[in-house]
């Protein structure tokens, strides 16, 4: 069992990982003529529990799509298992390097993989912290619909079908990724 729960703990390799992920096309499309995205899942939230008649919904048919909501339920659910009952068993830990990245932003408390400072409540009384958690969370939110998917929409399922704006996506996420870590990050960080 031990080494089971080591196996599962250190880090995957890619050509494991990423098979895995990419199982899930096939699976999703296959099997369930389906296509793996969560940021639909919003507007299915959003129209289930509105019960305005906003022309945003007024013809939209949330009910014929409710797996999406299964879907998100699954996730979070999976999400509180491992979280609640693993927590110390297969918590995986950051490597030194990341730890020393943190460490020249400021964020010293790093608890598991989040910075403690930021990614608490207290944290994000901070204005640091609400610009990175609230403000950042906003406007990833906004981007995604904006962009007619998220990074699992677009990267995963959008390249594997061909698609050319799944292709820009992906690359503007990618460039946008590496531009907020190296250019904005550090310096908005240190407020």
């Amino acid at each position: 069992m031990d080494v089971v729960l080591e196996w599962l703990r250190a880090p995957w390799p890619w050509y494991i990982s990423g098979a895995l992920i990419g199982l899930m096309i096939p699976i999703m499309m296959l099997g369930a003529n389906r296509r793996f995205g969560l940021s639909s899942s919003y507007r299915q939230i959003c129209a289930a529990s509105v019960p305005l008649n906003l022309s945003y919904f007024k013809n939209y048919d949330w009910k014929g799509q409710a797996w999406r909501l299964w879907f998100v339920l699954g996730i979070l659910i999976g999400g509180f298992i491992a979280g609640h009952y693993l927590e110390g068993i297969l918590t995986p830990d950051i490597e030194d390097s990341a730890r020393q990245v943190f460490s020249s932003w400021g964020l010293n408390e790093v608890q598991g993989l989040l910075p403690e400072e930021l990614y608490s409540w207290d944290g994000i009384m901070t204005l640091r912290g609400f610009l990175v958690v609230v403000l950042g969370g906003f406007l990833m939110g906004f981007g995604t619909r904006y962009a007619d998917g998220c990074t699992s929409g677009h990267a995963i399922m959008g390249i594997s079908m061909l698609n050319p704006a799944s292709f820009v996506a992906t690359i503007s996420f990618f460039i946008g990724g590496v531009l907020m870590t190296h250019l904005i990050l550090p310096y908005l960080l240190k407020l």
